[in-house]
């Protein structure tokens, strides 16, 4: 398997990963400046070169994945017999710098309803290192040539197109997905709102709307959902910063957006 659909791999199974490349080579070793070895928990694919060097740096490949917040590293290595090895000797002659760079687990955002901010909103985040979930049960909201100017996203959009019962693709998320909620049917958020509180191992839950429509839906969750205060405090409303204002949808995207992004950087 190639170094790329190994982090392919490790993509869509949203598991961590290293990318180990061999930085620079002075003099002999087993492998040449560029060889690649990806490490995930329990496999690794490629070579960099066998021996100390590729089992040292699994280990500390592995040890990156288990830190909270992982940076890029470089380790050196004399490949030399008065070297004291941890996984035996190699004595080629050369030096080698390998450098590891941490392959994290990217968030995960679920929008419901890809009208006039939903719309505005995709585009934004597509713009991230995130896996996208764009779901509407109006075939003309998730058309290829609405959705075209995603094309070169660096997200990875994953599309949900659904006539019925939108709340169904809540179980099919990833665990952690933060789901931000903005249909243009009421019905449509109430249920969604519903399933979401019941969905174990969601992220945060948004709903967009005014604080009449939270009004609401707060009682019915409350009455009809059965939901306790602390399950329904866990629906965020309003969403977005509350230092951007404007009802234009750009606007309202733009807060969003930065919303989830500082709640990102700092790990929730």
């Amino acid at each position: 398997m190639s170094w790329v659909a190994a982090v392919a791999r490790l993509r869509a199974r949203r598991e961590p990963g290293v990318l180990v490349t061999v930085a620079t080579v002075r003099g002999h070793a087993p492998r040449k400046a560029g060889a690649k070895l990806v490490v995930g928990r329990t496999e690794s694919w490629g070579s960099i070169g066998g021996g100390n060097i590729e089992a040292v740096a699994i280990d500390r490949a592995r040890e990156l994945m288990g830190e909270p917040e992982p940076a890029t590293e470089v380790l050196d290595f004399a490949l030399n017999d008065k070297v004291s090895n941890r996984h035996g000797v190699q004595c080629c002659g050369g030096t080698v710098s390998v450098l590891l760079e941490p392959l994290p687990v990217v968030p995960a955002v679920a929008i419901f309803g890809v009208g006039h901010v939903g719309y505005e909103l995709a585009r934004i985040l597509a713009r991230h290192n995130l896996d996208l979930h764009l779901i509407d049960t109006r075939p003309e909201q998730l058309a290829e040539e609405r959705l075209a100017v995603l094309a070169d996203a660096e997200a990875q959009i994953h599309v949900h197109r659904t006539l019925l019962l939108p709340e169904e693709v809540l179980a099919e998320l990833p665990p952690g997905a933060h789901v931000l909620i903005m249909t243009h049917d009421h019905a449509e958020d109430a249920a969604l709102c519903d399933t979401a509180l019941r969905t174990a191992g969601l992220g945060s839950i948004g709903l967009i709307g005014s604080s009449a429509k939270w009004t609401r839906f707060r009682k019915r969750l409350a009455t009809e959902g059965g939901h306790d205060e602390a399950t329904i405090d866990r629906i965020k409303t309003p969403i977005g910063l509350a230092e951007i204002t404007g009802k234009e949808p750009a606007t309202i995207a733009v807060s969003v957006a930065a919303e989830l992004l500082l709640g990102f950087q700092k790990g929730q």
